[in-house]
């Protein structure tokens, strides 16, 4: 018993330790921040990607041809996206065809491309004309109504025209800045096959003429302006005939 009271005691008597203080860890906000879940996923991303793009040099370094068609394919597609033309490419070309043909008489414009621009523009002034881009290309069709319309059948979702319909509204491809199907219609707009169909079929194809006819039909042309001249060297003008000269006799 007395040598626990002892040891008590000391214990008691010796002097405690404190504690060494911890020192502030510098920039622990930015420790804290670089382990964090987001940095970490952000650095993994951009490793994946470091990783792909490196795959790839080495893919197209190995393999140039194949390299080269891919490139060519994604230089294509971006070539199309940025020269698709929109709705309001459409308008002006539809203007532009119509004053063009407003020019010619109707015995001169083609038939045919008459009657396309005027059923074109029949349809935009009714509001039937749709847009429709495509990605690398843009459709124009017709629909059965104007978009302000307060019909039933213009409302219901139930009779709207199935996709499937689509082929037979179509009425023009955009692509690569153009308009395809108008600007077919418009070839030879100023002349009129009508004035043509009386003539016999071989007739009606002409060839376009050869150098040395065009050559021989100018000169034809340039000799006709020229003055005539008579048996005695004086010229005459064209349609004027020398007078007959009567002797006399004394």
């Amino acid at each position: 018993m007395a040598a626990l009271r002892l040891v008590r005691k000391f214990s008691a008597a010796a002097p405690v330790a404190p504690a060494a203080p911890v020192a502030p860890v510098a920039g622990s906000r930015w420790e804290r921040m670089k382990r964090s879940k987001a940095v970490g996923w952000c650095r993994g991303l951009v490793s994946d990607y470091w990783e792909a793009c490196r795959d790839m040099a080495v893919g197209s370094w190995e393999r140039p041809l194949k390299a080269s068609v891919y490139a060519a394919l994604l230089a294509g597609s971006w070539a199309c996206c940025s020269t698709r033309p929109d709705r309001a490419s459409f308008e002006a070309a539809l203007l532009q065809h119509c004053n063009r043909l407003g020019l010619l008489s109707a015995w001169t414009r083609s038939g045919a491309a008459d009657g396309h621009v005027q059923s074109l523009v029949k349809l935009g002034n009714e509001g039937r004309l749709r847009h429709a881009s495509a990605g690398l290309f843009s459709l124009v069709y017709r629909s059965d109504h104007a978009p302000d319309t307060a019909l039933y059948e213009a409302r219901c979702s139930d009779l709207a025209a199935p996709w499937r319909q689509l082929p037979a509204r179509l009425l023009d491809v955009g692509f690569a800045g153009r308009w395809w199907v108008l600007d077919s219609r418009m070839k030879n707009y100023d002349v009129n096959q009508e004035e043509f169909k009386h003539l016999p079929p071989h007739m009606q194809l002409a060839a376009p003429p050869a150098a040395q006819e065009v050559e021989r039909s100018e000169r034809l042309h340039r000799e006709s302006w020229l003055a005539l001249r008579g048996r005695g060297g004086d010229t005459q003008e064209e349609g004027q005939r020398p007078a007959a000269t009567e002797e006399t006799e004394d």
